[in-house]
């Protein structure tokens, strides 16, 4: 037997009846010492593992099915089934069977013979004669329904009525009577043949299913299971599947052998999600043969499918022309994406040439126009379809949008449909938009990209995603958190922020949502995402969200900011302590006053870790700035901590210079016990010297990007035409303890300059850090972006290409996320 003939794929049955894949192998059947017999064995075609070892036992009833299917319980409630590639292969085994067990290999089914004891030396299978079935008449009715009831407990006995059933043709017999109960209105006859056909259903047949299942049939087994005799009228199943239910060709389909298996598929679902009762803990095991003959069912209709490519060719055209109207082009949608949810059932080498084939047809180009229309239902069901085609292969996706890139603008580029979908769901709940964070996330993980001798997929598409999508990701975020136009008119001393800060609950929402997008992006993408926040200084934008009434998306800013510091890079801590960015965090804390909350844990967490692992840049800068206001917090110790640190630092290097010849102290000593590295240390030197003098290079800019909040004015419109905007005034922060900092967004203010414009409390507790005036105006300074001179040449790092090369010989390495 060649390997192909060999080769199978293993499925067991979950608790949810559904087929769950245990690996594709090659089958072979041998004496096992250990099992004392013949037995199955399955070896994955991967590394040779055993996926299967099970002793062919003379007393279990194996089912041939569908040519390429065998199907057998090695427990009460446990089901195993062999996939073969080819007939030959699945024959050859079946012979192998039947020859263990002394049967004919032209049977479909052996019998099954575990019973007890007594009833095994009573019936003797092997001698003892099938069932005698009554004759099939109208006044036997209850007889039958009692003998098929009655037999439903015995294994043995429902392989011989089921024997017995499908050798006299029976079935059809029965169905014959219930045209003429009907006819006659025989209640009580109806009555008895719901219980016989359902009985029959629980036998768990493959071989009665495929008559009752058949064009000639199907109709009158619905019928018969209308007449439950526990309701007081029956229902009418078979006037929904003939009236109510309409098959929809959205492509007329020419191959009838196709049309009919969908329309019985259809209706055998229907039969087991509607029409059966919920079947008891006693009978859970007796549809599993249901369950296999619908999910076989799926397999062969999506090959089918396949198969026909001017069938999909045909679909494909009409889904992208613009001539088709919009109902057409709704119903061409849901065929996909019913067509990729039946795809779930095919084998993995199937499902991946299935996938491959609506690529090369153009179902991502397709996806592309109708995420984009008007119509709700439209844009769901593509999303779920990308879904289906993102869980498959990222990369394949990835690969399409950079090669559109190189012919498309920004603008229509399908990640920017996608995230373009998402600000702009109208869901008050976000339910689409959470659907699409999920999937942008899945395509910006650095874990499922791929690497090769001569390109990395990571570097590649992160430098795509930073330059052509990120901007568009961070216009809410930006144009929510920009400074107000009035805010020149503020009134001198006020408390209250002079910024754009959301009201609004769903606007909040789809902050929270990029905000988590953007805490993933710190975490694996560790040189493009720093790059973006010191040129767009982002910290300080999310900080804003800080003074928000929803707790729940100042939590995420802090989230945001807890990650960046979690990462320990001197870069990030030089950037916080320059641009003065926990003012805000202190504030939060400030204005919360003594309540308890997870806004309070959450601050007080953070400075625990900056005290835990001792980070002395942050230290120094939290101690000499804040700790006059927040020496007063005795209910933990960490802020107390935090000043015994800076105290211990502050000794050692006191003694360090002591230590070192008076030549040497004339320069910057400020190397620490987890000294930095000798280049970094130099440029901390003398950053101060250069000052103005911009050293990161900046990440390209695209025409949308210059001019962000029009771009995103143009994509919220539809939103807003949808829903009117709460223009409720935000509450006032009340300060505690008689401190209150002010938040300025002005870059040069957050390069620790003049403090002339601002009444801060590092003005108060540290004289030495500030040379200014002494003003009390609260007004903010104008500038949002940073000029010039501003923190942004403060501020540099590697400009590697790869993640992968940064700051390996750092002394202090980070964990890296996402390499």
């Amino acid at each position: 037997m060649s390997d192909t003939r060999r080769r199978v794929k293993v499925y067991t049955l979950n608790e949810d009846r559904q087929w769950d894949d245990r690996g594709t192998g090659h089958v072979s059947s041998s004496y096992v010492e250990r099992l004392k017999g013949m037995s199955l064995l399955v070896r994955a075609e991967s590394d040779g593992s055993l996926l299967l070892e099970s002793k062919i036992n003379p007393n279990t009833a194996y089912q041939k099915q569908q040519d390429t299917l065998i199907v057998w319980s090695e427990a009460e409630n446990y089901d195993l089934a062999l996939s073969f590639q080819e007939k030959a292969g699945c024959d050859e085994i079946w012979e192998k069977i039947c020859q263990v067990q002394g049967k004919d290999p032209s049977v479909e089914v052996t019998q099954d013979l575990i019973e007890s004891e007594e009833e095994h030396i009573e019936e003797m299978p092997e001698t003892s004669p099938l069932i005698d079935l009554p004759t099939c008449e109208l006044n036997k009715l209850e007889e039958i329904a009692d003998l098929v009831t009655s037999v439903l407990s015995s294994p043995i006995r429902r392989e011989k009525l089921a024997l017995a059933l499908e050798n006299e043709g029976y079935i059809k017999k029965l169905l014959h009577l219930f045209q003429v109960c009907e006819n006659l209105e025989n209640t009580e006859g109806l009555h008895h043949l719901y219980e016989i056909i359902r009985g029959i259903l629980f036998l768990n047949k493959a071989t009665l299913f495929e008559v009752m299942f058949s064009d000639e049939c199907i109709m009158d087994v619905v019928g018969c299971l209308e007449y439950d005799p526990s309701l007081a009228q029956p229902k009418r199943h078979r006037e929904f599947l003939t009236k109510t239910a309409k098959f929809k060709e959205v492509i007329p389909i020419t191959d009838s052998e196709l049309r009919q298996k969908i329309h019985q598929t259809y209706r055998v679902q229907y039969i087991q999600d509607i029409i059966l009762p919920t079947p008891s803990v006693f009978e859970e095991n007796f549809l599993s043969t249901l369950t296999s003959f619908i999910f076989f069912n799926k397999v062969e209709i999506v090959s089918m499918l396949q198969e026909d490519e001017k069938f999909l060719s045909e679909v494909f055209a009409q889904l992208t022309d613009e001539a088709t109207d919009d109902d057409k082009r709704c119903e061409l949608v849901n065929f996909f994406k019913e067509f990729c949810a039946f795809s779930q059932t095919l084998q993995p080498q199937n499902r991946d040439a299935f996938f491959k084939t609506l690529a090369k047809l153009g179902i991502l180009p397709a996806l592309e126009i109708v995420m984009g229309m008007d119509d709700l239902q439209v844009r769901s069901a593509a999303t779920d379809i990308f879904s289906y085609l993102v869980e498959f292969s990222p990369s394949m996706v990835r690969e399409f949008v950079m090669q559109e890139a190189q012919q498309s603008d920004d603008d229509i580029l399908l990640i920017n449909v996608v995230i373009e979908q998402m600000i702009c769901d109208t869901d008050p709940e976000l339910g689409g938009a959470v659907q699409l964070m999920g999937l942008l996330r899945t395509l910006i993980d650095p874990e499922n990209m791929l690497a090769t001798a001569n390109k990395t997929e990571k570097s590649e598409f992160l430098n795509f995603f930073y330059n052509h999508c990120m901007h568009v990701l961070t216009a809410p975020l930006l144009a929510n958190t920009a400074q107000e136009k009035g805010e020149k008119d503020a009134v001198v001393g006020s408390t209250k922020s002079n910024t754009i800060c959301p009201d609004n609950y769903q606007t909040a929402q789809l902050l929270a949502l990029i905000l988590e997008l953007l805490t993933f992006c710190v975490e694996h993408h560790t040189y493009h995402i720093k790059n973006y926040i010191m040129n767009k200084d982002l910290l300080r934008r999310v900080l804003v969200l800080m003074n928000s009434k929803h707790t729940f998306l100042a939590l995420c800013a802090l989230r945001f900011m807890r990650r960046i510091i979690g990462l320990k890079d001197e870069f990030y801590n030089r950037y916080i302590t320059k641009g003065n960015l926990f003012e805000p965090v202190i504030n939060a804390l400030l204005d919360n006053g003594t309540r308890y909350n997870l806004l309070n844990s959450a601050v007080i967490e953070l400075f625990e870790f900056i005290r835990v692992e001792d980070i002395k840049s942050l230290i120094a800068h939290i101690v000499e700035n804040f700790y006059n206001a927040l020496e007063s917090i005795e209910y933990v110790q960490t802020f107390k901590g935090l000043k015994t640190k800076y105290e211990q630092e502050k000794d050692r290097q006191t003694q360090k210079l002591n230590s070192v010849p008076s030549i040497l102290r004339s320069n910057r000593f400020r190397r620490d016990a987890r000294a930095l590295e000798e280049d970094e240390e130099m440029w901390f030197n003398e950053d101060e010297e250069e000052e103005g003098e911009a050293v990161v290079p900046p990440v390209e800019k695209s025409k949308q990007e210059d001019d962000f909040p029009d771009s995103y004015e143009k994509f919220m419109e539809t939103k807003k035409a949808k829903e009117s905007e709460d223009k409720e005034n935000l509450p006032k922060r009340t300060s505690a303890g008689g401190f209150k900092f002010t938040f300025s967004h002005s870059a040069s203010a957050a390069n620790g300059a003049n403090g002339a414009n601002s009444k801060s409390v590092a003005a108060q507790t540290s004289p030495a850090s500030s040379n200014g005036s002494s003003s009390k105006s609260t007004a903010l300074a104008p500038a949002v972006t940073a000029p010039k001179g501003s923190l942004v040449g403060l501020v540099d790092y590697p400009d590697d290409e790869d993640d992968d090369e940064e700051e390996e010989t750092s002394p202090r390495k980070r964990p890296r996320l996402g390499s």
